[in-house]
């Protein structure tokens, strides 16, 4: 079927030609308008619940968390449900399975959240969060105010409602979440020595106040033949309309009003986030929260021409500073993928011209690079998978593979042609170059058929490690694909275009000679070959010396092979190498229970060191949460994002070349990078960033909040100690901390204080409540508003809602004794002392509570350095294990990139096996044979060699991107394995039916012409493959990290594999044949009875 597919496009070569310019054209289409993107969107599917109830976090634990949490644990396609309990916050994450559609999850945590909603208490809100999760923070910002005319809040006023609202309204943005500055609030500071001489309880005031802030309507009236709707307006909307509300009366009659018993002013509410901006003290910001599955590129963009169109409506004086960009991010992906990739198409281009020597021929592989590479955008495009470093990194791969099935055809049309023009011109060359583009045509395709299929385990990847690597697999089994249906069209028909072998005479010569050499070309015997020539010097005396003593060959090949299993059981493993980003976020943790003064103070402290690092462009730091369901962190857990110069202006070093020009330098820096490192600089960081109490933790944004997440855990590794008891849990965490400090590579250990937080507890004695005729609610309801402030009600203010809040006054609640002295107004009118009721005491508890699928949790981070995680966490174990004794119903969960990890090695166990049968059985249905099948597949183990002392000798470890490579690396052990054998087989053959098979010597010189004759085309393809992906390795944009991990076992790996080949390949094919066909001379070949590979 092949052959005549071949036949069909050399003989239709004009359809076949418009058939590619019509895809070529939509290809062009698709790759402009396809997504942009830094790397594909690894994000599980989430749906948050959200509650907010001004209560502990031991009372939100108990009475919303938990119940929502049980609730939810038995929706279909959960994967994990994780709960976390603040002050006044409720959190609720239902992680579903891989490939959930977001919209069912939400509907589905609707229909369970029905059932639990009616029981929680009164007062609780509870509500969905966004269609977003934390990886959508895709652009920050901060308003700043350089003329220092605008106060915080008004800054924060301004954002809240307007600037707020400008933003959201655009396509793809799900929220804006406000951070930092302070929120307008009037506060009703009440007397309560007023409050005994009027005789009003507490709780009248309060109901007054909420009751006098309130607009209604009164329907419709007629006047004179027009309609008129009724108003009542009574909405208070200044301090004034406050202190005139009316709260009771006095014994004369005369109303009492709010102004005397309380004092009425602006503040600012309770603050749960503080924001800092390059260690300069408090800022107002903004994060834009991207909806789940949007394009981040388009989005940004829109978000940044809408701030460019307010920018004049701003407040006089106020600026606003990004502090985030993604866009950033994919637009430097994309750049260096442009880069390598035109540097790879023109290495692969030179390689063909330089070997080939004949550019007709040379241009039907390079004209196959473009064209593959454009047509793999058009199912790209409609499968909506987005451009980003993963997806091209698919084509990265392919573009030195996709050229072999090209390169191999046209290589053999050009010895068929350079025969017949030698052998006296008979027949018609047009068959002779049909003939044998057929007699490898199926060869070749199957090779690019199993470098391509090759890759189908990697769709078996599931979770984060999935979602990276199939846009990957993707492009390049799309790319391999239409290469080998190219090769079996297009380039038959471009060759048949190129038909003539005869030069063209006209003048003037010189463009004669050109035209000549551009279109017919000078057609070399392979001995006479330029570069055939320098090939047979090298390489004939090396094959007949291995010849000689093929067994002896055979047997040091399988000792370099042994050999390489000890340096394989000394690399490291990790899930997934780093993917640098260009901006450093610094995770430091403090003890629970640290007050917003002292928490913005210790911000603008570690800002300022970071800001202070001549790399640093800008500092942007939040203590506590931003105002979105998709941050629940506490005031401990503090996030500074570290935007970062370009990687060229950082601090030098010195090397050997420094004192050469620039133009000089700027190509040894690839290799001998002079500037600091991400991890020198990040080393010194920490260093410098040693505080008291302070844990630090070192990441990058996008990484982070895929890793909090999927698993929970912010840091590399991280420990889930679960149980029934919080004290004991954080008992255990500490003892996991102490054991782990001392394991080598450790740069900090921190265990969460689960039972860490301050508490003022009033124990409510009944009998006294029974005594003075009081019940719990109106006891509790003094403690909730003089003591800690009651929001009663919400102003309307134009667009603008602040909140009203009740409570005693600081100075008659800053100590015990005061808080003992507090009042509670009894039904006839009494004022009792709050000690006479209640036992006051300051005691410790839960500052936060972590729930994971129903069982209380406490997090131990573990940020590792030095080392990989695969290592350590088996070091780690071992440690813990004989450190910490675990108490019945207790247990550890080692989670972080480790949790990933295990799942990666579970899967790869399955997945290699699955990858090596796959190409055997491709391989046995291209040869028929199992012996050939079995010769193809040993480049398998030649190229593990040069693999596993690759990784080795740069210092790489094992991960997910380092399987994939090698996955990759055997589908080309295949298709070089294929070619080799088929040229041995092509010339044994070939000698056979000449009648010059009788002797062990002629079976050498058949050996030596299949393997030395045809060096020159199997050191193209390699070459090609080879060179191919040298650009990767010298790269270093971003994304170039992750590549090379790719990349490396393949480039170390062909060069093994491709030497093994031509060492080893000969001296088998040689024992072979003389032991199986030739019976050891005593069987002559038939030429009847021949089984060759492209048959």
């Amino acid at each position: 079927m092949i052959k005549k597919l071949i036949a069909w496009s050399a003989h239709n070569k004009f359809l076949v030609l418009a058939l590619t310019a019509v895809a070529v054209a939509a290809g062009w289409y698709c790759m402009k308008n396809i997504r942009l993107d830094a790397i594909p969107d690894l994000s599980d599917t989430q749906v948050i619940v959200y509650s907010r109830w001004d209560r502990s976090p031991d009372i939100i634990e108990d009475q919303v968390t938990y119940p929502i949490v049980t609730a939810l644990l038995g929706a279909p396609n959960v994967k994990a449900v994780r709960g976390f309990s603040d002050f006044g916050f409720s959190y609720v994450y239902v992680i579903f399975q891989d490939g959930t559609d977001i919209y069912w999850a939400r509907s589905r945590v609707l229909e369970y959240l029905s059932k639990i909603l009616p029981q929680m208490p009164e007062g609780v809100r509870t509500e969905l969060g966004p269609d977003a999760t934390g990886v959508g923070w895709g652009y920050q910002y901060a308003l700043v105010d350089k003329t220092g005319r605008h106060s915080l809040a008004e800054l924060r006023s301004f954002q809240d409602w307007n600037l707020r609202y400008h933003l959201q309204s655009i396509p793809g943005v799900a929220e804006v979440a406000s951070i930092g500055g302070f929120q307008k609030q009037y506060q009703v500071q009440v007397d309560p020595n007023a409050l005994s001489a009027y005789r009003i309880p507490l709780a009248k005031v309060v109901d007054a106040i909420r009751d006098g802030n309130n607009d209604v309507g009164g329907r419709l009236v007629e006047f004179g033949g027009a309609e008129y709707m009724i108003r009542g307006r009574g909405y208070a909307k200044s301090v004034e309309d406050l202190e005139q509300i009316v709260v009771g009366r006095d014994k004369k009659g005369t109303p009492v009003l709010v102004k005397s018993v309380a004092k009425v002013a602006l503040g600012p509410d309770i603050r749960r986030g503080v924001a800092d901006l390059d260690g300069e003290g408090d800022t107002v910001g903004g994060i834009v929260v991207m909806r789940h599955g949007e394009n981040a590129l388009t989005v940004i963009e829109k978000v940044k021409a809408r701030l460019a169109e307010i920018e004049p409506s701003l407040p006089e004086g106020v600026e606003i500073v990004e502090t985030y960009d993604r866009s950033k991010l994919i637009n430097g992906a994309i750049a260096t993928l442009k880069d390598e990739l035109f540097t790879q198409m023109l290495l692969v281009s030179l390689v063909l011209l330089v070997f080939l020597w004949h550019i007709p021929s040379a241009i039907v592989p390079i004209v196959t690079i473009p064209i593959s590479t454009l047509l793999a955008f058009i199912p790209l495009y409609f499968m909506g998978i987005s451009a980003n470093i993963m997806s091209i990194a698919g084509i990265m791969l392919s573009i030195g593979v996709l050229v072999d099935g090209s390169m191999v055809e046209v290589e053999n049309a050009y010895k068929k042609l350079q025969l017949w023009d030698a052998g006296g011109r008979k027949g018609d060359y047009h068959a002779v170059r049909l003939q044998a583009m057929q007699e490898v045509g199926p060869s070749v395709f199957y090779s690019l058929l199993v470098v391509a299929v090759a890759f189908f385990p990697i769709f078996a990847l599931v979770d984060q490690e999935g979602r990276l690597f199939k846009p990957l697999a993707y492009t390049k089994n799309l790319t391999m694909f239409l290469a080998a249906f190219l090769a079996v069209t297009l380039d038959p028909a471009v060759r048949m275009m190129f038909s003539r072998m005869d030069f063209f005479v006209f003048k003037p010569k010189w463009l004669a000679w050109t035209v000549n050499q551009v279109v017919v070309g000078r057609y070399y015997a392979e001995e006479q070959h330029p570069i055939s020539k320098s090939l047979f010097r090298v390489y004939d005396p090396v094959c007949r010396w291995v010849l000689e003593r093929p067994w002896k060959v055979i047997g040091a090949a399988a000792l370099v092979t042994l050999a390489t299993v000890p340096i394989y059981l000394k690399l490291g493993s990790e899930f997934m190498p780093p993917l640098n980003e260009g901006t450093i976020l610094y995770m430091p943790t403090t003890l629970p229970g640290i007050s917003v003064t002292q928490a913005a103070e210790l911000l603008q402290k570690q800002d300022e060191v970071l800001k202070s690092f001549p790399e640093v462009e800008r500092v942007f730091g939040k203590a506590g949460r931003a105002e979105t369901s998709t941050d629940p962190a506490p005031f401990s857990m503090m996030e500074t994002t570290v935007v970062l110069k370009p990687m060229e202006e950082w601090r030098k070093k010195e090397r050997w070349y420094s004192g050469l020009p620039e133009l000089l330098q700027r190509p040894l820096r690839r290799v001998w990078w002079d500037r600091l490192t991400w991890e020198e600089l990040v080393a010194e960081m920490d260093q410098h960033m040693k505080f008291p109490g302070v844990t630090n933790a070192w990441t990058m944004p996008i990484k982070a909040r895929i890793d909090m997440l999927t698993t929970g855990v912010r840091t590399p590794i991280g420990i889930k100690v679960q149980g029934a008891d919080l004290a004991k849990i954080e008992a255990l965490g500490l003892s996991v901390e102490a054991a782990l400090r001392g394991v080598r590579g450790t740069r900090s250990v921190y265990a969460e204080r689960t039972a860490g937080g301050y508490f003022v507890d009033f124990k409510l004695k009944r009998d006294q409540l029974a005594r003075y005729g009081l019940s719990v609610k109106e006891v509790e309801m003094v403690i909730m508003s003089a003591i800690g402030g009651e929001p009663v009600t919400v102003t309307v203010e134009g667009r603008e809602r602040y909140s009203v809040n009740v409570r005693y006054p600081r100075e008659l609640r800053d100590n015990l004794p005061k808080l003992r002295r507090v009042l509670v107004s009894t039904m006839d009118g009494a004022q009792i002392p709050l000690a006479q009721l209640a036992d006051i005491e300051m005691t410790m508890g839960p500052a936060m509570i972590r729930n994971e699928n129903g069982l209380l949790t406490g997090y131990v981070y573990v940020d590792v350095t030095g080392r990989d995680i695969g290592g350590y966490v088996d070091e780690a174990k071992k440690k813990v294990a004989a450190a910490v004794p675990l108490p019945a119903g207790y247990v550890l969960q080692w989670s972080g990139q480790y949790e990933n990890l295990a799942r990666m090695r579970e899967k790869m166990a399955l997945l290699l096996p699955l990858t090596l049968v796959v190409i055997i059985l491709l391989m046995y249905m291209n040869t028929k044979s199992w012996v050939k099948t079995g010769i193809v597949m040993l480049a398998v183990p030649f190229s593990l060699i040069g693999a596993f002392w690759g990784f080795y000798l740069l210092g790489y470890n094992l991960s997910v991107a380092a399987w994939v490579g090698m996955i990759a690396l055997m589908g080309l052990d295949a298709e070089t394995g294929t070619f080799m054998l088929l040229y041995l087989d092509l010339a044994y053959a070939d000698a056979v039916r000449e009648g010059r098979m009788r002797t062990f010597a002629d079976l050498k010189e058949a050996v030596v012409h299949g393997a030395v004759k045809r060096i020159r085309p199997k050191m193209m393809t390699v070459f090609t493959d080879f060179l191919g992906l040298m650009p990767v390795m010298w790269a270093i944009g971003t994304g170039a990290d992750l590549m090379k991990r790719i990349a490396a076992p393949i480039i170390f790996g062909l060069f093994t594999s491709f030497t093994m080949e031509l060492v080893v390949y000969p001296a088998i094919f040689l024992l072979w044949k003389w032991h199986g066909d030739m019976k050891k001379g005593t069987v002559v070949p038939n030429a009847t009875t021949l089984h060759v590979m492209e048959d």
